[in-house]
C-alpha cells in the first residue's frame, strides 16, 4: 500500500501516543497513573449539560446548522469577548469549528501558500508544526529555554524573519510550559508583527486558567493595529471541562474568517448541533464553576511543584497558567543512563506506571510534560513513584 507524501511526513501526536500506550498497559492489568492528556478531570458543569438536554428535547438539534456555527453561538462568543476582552464582535468576525484544533488547521489552510513560513516559539504544542506542513507551509522555530522562562524576544524573531514569513504563532498561557507573556512583552511583539505585516495567530485556549495572582493579557487588546493583525483561537474545552464536546472558535478579520468557514463547509460541515447549544450556555451562563475548577488546579500546582523539584534530577519552574508541569530532566536522564527523552519517558512508564509525555514532540528534548489536571491523590502517588524510581 502506497500512502501519500502528506501522511508520510506527519508525526504522530506524542500526547495521544503516550495516552494510548498507557491505556494499553492499563487494559493488561497494570496500575497506571495517567498524567498525559490535557483534559480536566471534572465533569461538564450541570447547567451546560442541562442546556444540551433541553436542546435535544426541543428537537432543534436534529438538523444541520450553518457550517460556520449557529448565529446564536456567534452572538454568545461576542458576549464572551465583551466580558473578557473588552470588545464585541460582528457575526462575520466569528467562525465556530469542530474543536479549537480544527480552527488552527482551517486558519493555516486559509492563509498559507506553498513554502510560506510560520514562526513557532518552542516549546510548542505538538500539532502546530505538522498542521503547517499539512497545508504546504514551513514551520520555523524560535527557541525559548527554561532559563528565559520559555519565552522568545523580538530580537529572535528578527533573526528568523524572511520574505516568506507569513504568521507568528503565540500560545499564552502556553501548552506545555504554562508561561504567560506580559503586556509589555506582547506589545513589543505585536508592534513588530504590525511593522512587518506578519499575521499573529493567538492561541488563547488557556486564558481563563491563570494562577497565583498572575494576569493573562490578550494580545488583541493592546492596540487597534495589533488587533487587526490578529486571529484568535479559543474554545470551551479547557475552561468549561468540555473536551468531548468539540467546540472551538476563531475570531478576527472577516476575510480570513470567511475563508475558514468555507474550508469547514467542505470538510466537517457544521459542528455538532447539540454541542453548540451547550457552548452557548457555557459562554453566557453561570461562570461560578470556572472559578471552582481554576482554584482546584491552582491548589494542585502549588502542592505538586515543590514535590516534583524534590525528585532527583528534576528541575521545574513555576507555571503561571494552563495545567502542566514541564520539568527539565537532563540530569535525571544522565543519572539513569539515558540520552533520549522519549526512551526515558518509556522507561518511567514501564518501571513506575507513571505515564508522562516526552518533550521531543514539543521541541524540548531535555524536558517532559506531566498534566496536573487530575486528582491530587493520583498526583501525589505519581510523584512518590518518580522519586523512588530516581533514587533506586
Amino acid at each position: 500500500m502506497v500512502l501519500s507524501n502528506l501522511v508520510n511526513q506527519l508525526e504522530e501526536s506524542v500526547t495521544l501516543a503516550a495516552s494510548a500506550r498507557a491505556k494499553t498497559l492499563k487494559a493488561q492489568g497494570r496500575d497506571i497513573l495517567m498524567l498525559t492528556l490535557g483534559e480536566p478531570d471534572f465533569k461538564t458543569p450541570e447547567n451546560i449539560a442541562a442546556a444540551a438536554t433541553a436542546a435535544i428535547a426541543s428537537g432543534k438539534t436534529s438538523f444541520y446548522t450553518q457550517a460556520g456555527g449557529l448565529p446564536e453561538l456567534k452572538a454568545a462568543v461576542s458576549s464572551y469577548f465583551e466580558s473578557f476582552y473588552g470588545y464585541g464582535l460582528a457575526q462575520n468576525e466569528v467562525v465556530v469549528t469542530v474543536g479549537a484544533k480544527f480552527a488552527l488547521y482551517a486558519f493555516f489552510a486559509s492563509v498559507l501558500n506553498q513554502d510560506d513560513e510560520v514562526i513557532i516559539p518552542t516549546p510548542y504544542w505538538v500539532s502546530y508544526a505538522d498542521q503547517v506542513k499539512m497545508v504546504g507551509g514551513r514551520p520555523v522555530f524560535s527557541v525559548g529555554t527554561q532559563e528565559t522562562d520559555f519565552k522568545v524576544t523580538v530580537a529572535q524573531l528578527n533573526a528568523l524573519k524572511t520574505d516568506k514569513t507569513r504568521v507568528l504563532l503565540l500560545n499564552s498561557p502556553s501548552n506545555p510550559t504554562g508561561m504567560i507573556y506580559t503586556a509589555a512583552e506582547l506589545t513589543e511583539i505585536g508592534n513588530w508583527a504590525v511593522a512587518h505585516d506578519v499575521l499573529i495567530l493567538a492561541d488563547d485556549i488557556y486564558g481563563r486558567l491563570v494562577y497565583n495572582g498572575n494576569d493573562f493579557t490578550p494580545i488583541s487588546t493592546l492596540s487597534d493595529a495589533i488587533k487587526a493583525q490578529t486571529i484568535i483561537i479559543n474554545g470551551v474545552s479547557k475552561t468549561y471541562a468540555m473536551t468531548g464536546w468539540r467546540i472551538g472558535f476563531a475570531v478576527g478579520d472577516p476575510e480570513i474568517i470567511g475563508a475558514m468557514s468555507k474550508i469547514a463547509s467542505q470538510t466537517t460541515s457544521n459542528p455538532s448541533a447539540v454541542a453548540q447549544y451547550a457552548a452557548i450556555e457555557a459562554l453566557t451562563g453561570d461562570q461560578a464553576t470556572v472559578e471552582t475548577m481554576r482554584l482546584a488546579f491552582e491548589k494542585r500546582l502549588n502542592t505538586i511543584l515543590p514535590l516534583i523539584n524534590e525528585v532527583p534530577g528534576f528541575e521545574a519552574i513555576k507555571p503561571q497558567g494552563a495545567f502542566y508541569l514541564f520539568p527539565k530532566v537532563a540530569k535525571a536522564m544522565e543519572m539513569k543512563g539515558f540520552s533520549d527523552i522519549t526512551a526515558f519517558c518509556d522507561d518511567i512508564l514501564e518501571e513506575t506506571g507513571v505515564a508522562v509525555v516526552t518533550g521531543a514532540g514539543f521541541g524540548a528534548p531535555e524536558n517532559l510534560r506531566l498534566s496536573y489536571a487530575t486528582d491530587i491523590e493520583t498526583l501525589l502517588t505519581a510523584v512518590k513513584h518518580l522519586k523512588a524510581y530516581m533514587e533506586k
